[in-house]
């Protein structure tokens, strides 16, 4: 009987790759974590620190550095992260050669909410804590205001941030009972009245052209109210 050494060698080559294959992964797996690295994707000051951040990134309530590649939840580390409050987006990725890395974007906050409760409200509506490690300079909200109902607040101070005038003089944007909208400017006394958000793009640029004239007359000081709750006047009331 005649032997294929061909077909054994064949056999032996396979078996051969199969086993190493199978070995490497076997030691890839059973690796740790090399080192984290945590990445803030935005430009702002950070409300939440690499400490913070590696705090959350502990499975099993262990280090990553500690933790098989193996056994890495990268799903549940992604997910730990999104759920802080601080943090609008997190993507987590793991290497080939065990390099961990997080990548955070911040919530943006837009309005600071000072009431019983202190918070900030974030640039999509919703609920910010603030942070012991950045305070962010923007405007003060006061009076009746819900953790629960924030969409009226959030249309006024998105509006205010999205308009450079505005977002360099409001600093308080005050809810009443109603609803309706006060406004306080910057270096000045007197209560703009907003009133309802019906027609705000022309009450803003009501403000605005009364700002600009009452600068030029060097009048800003000589008033108490400054009433834009009627679509087409503006209605002053002298101190």
């Amino acid at each position: 009987m005649k032997i294929n050494w061909n077909y054994i060698k064949g056999t032996v080559l396979l078996l051969l790759v199969v086993f190493l294959f199978a070995f490497s992964s076997a030691k890839n797996g059973s690796r740790k974590a090399a080192k984290t690295t945590i990445e803030f994707v935005d430009e702002q000051k950070p409300f939440i620190t690499h400490a913070n951040v590696s705090k959350l990134l502990i499975q099993n309530q262990q280090p990553l550095t500690n933790v098989p590649k193996e056994t890495l939840d990268l799903n549940a580390l992604e997910s730990a992260l999104n759920a802080n409050a601080m943090i609008e987006k997190a993507e987590i990725f793991l290497n080939v050669n065990g390099d961990f890395s997080a990548k955070i974007k911040q919530k943006k906050p837009i309005a600071r909410v000072l009431t019983t409760d202190s918070y900030y409200i974030d640039s999509k509506g919703g609920y910010m804590p603030l942070s012991s490690n950045y305070t962010a300079r923007v405007p003060v909200v006061t009076g009746n205001v819900l953790k629960t109902e924030l969409s009226n607040i959030y249309n006024v101070a998105s509006r205010v941030d999205a308009d450079e005038f505005l977002k360099k003089n409001v600093v308080e944007i005050h809810q009443n009972q109603n609803k309706s909208i006060d406004l306080k400017l910057r270096q000045c006394k007197f209560i703009v009245q907003i009133g309802k958000l019906e027609y705000l793009d022309k009450k803003i640029n009501n403000l605005k052209a009364f700002y600009k004239k009452a600068i030029k007359d060097k009048s800003l000081d000589k008033y108490s109210k400054v009433n834009l709750q009627f679509e087409n006047q503006v209605v002053c009331t002298k101190v």
